[in-house]
């Protein structure tokens, strides 16, 4: 399986920036194999990357940000 980051390069927030960095900057420093998807660069990652993250998981309001993380298709969390 395949360890999966949905990150977003052009956020113009500085906070999801940061988290982004830090899940790669872990992942990379434990050595952890991982691919980053880029959601601003394909409809169609951002559109499966919302249907994945189960329903007690989405924020009451709007969508989920970046960084989301998946081991294949099985959800494992956000960086909070």
């Amino acid at each position: 399986m395949v360890i999966r980051v949905f990150i977003a390069s052009s956020s113009g927030f500085v906070a999801i920036k940061k988290k982004q960095q830090d899940v790669v900057r872990f992942l990379e420093a434990n050595k952890i194999e991982f691919e980053e998807v880029d959601i601003t660069m394909s409809e169609e990652q951002r559109q499966w990357m919302y249907k994945n993250i189960p329903p007690e998981k989405k924020p009451a309001q709007g969508n989920p940000t970046p960084p989301q993380i998946f081991n294949g298709d099985r959800y494992c969390g956000a960086e909070p």
